[in-house]
């Protein structure tokens, strides 16, 4: 006996590399996110798992005018369990 097709589907498959949310919905959701306190209540949560944190600082260098932020470990940035 051969396989039934239910459920299977005839026509174009999507590959889904393209996003139905509009790029200016995506870009107001992850702004707001990033000003919110929830990214650090998460980032201090998986601090304190033990994963590898990344957090972005201002450059403590004055001469590097094109980088007024760098992004370091949490463990460079002096953060303690």
């Amino acid at each position: 006996m051969g396989k039934s097709k239910v459920g299977k589907s005839s026509g174009n498959t999507s590959a889904g590399i393209h996003s139905n949310v509009s790029r200016t919905t995506r870009r107001a959701m992850r702004a707001e996110y990033l000003a919110s306190g929830d990214r650090a209540v998460n980032q201090l949560k998986a601090y304190r798992k033990g994963k590898n944190v990344m957090v972005t600082i201002p450059n403590p260098n004055p001469h590097e005018t094109n980088k007024p932020f760098i992004r370091v470990s949490a463990k460079e940035a002096g953060w303690r369990r």
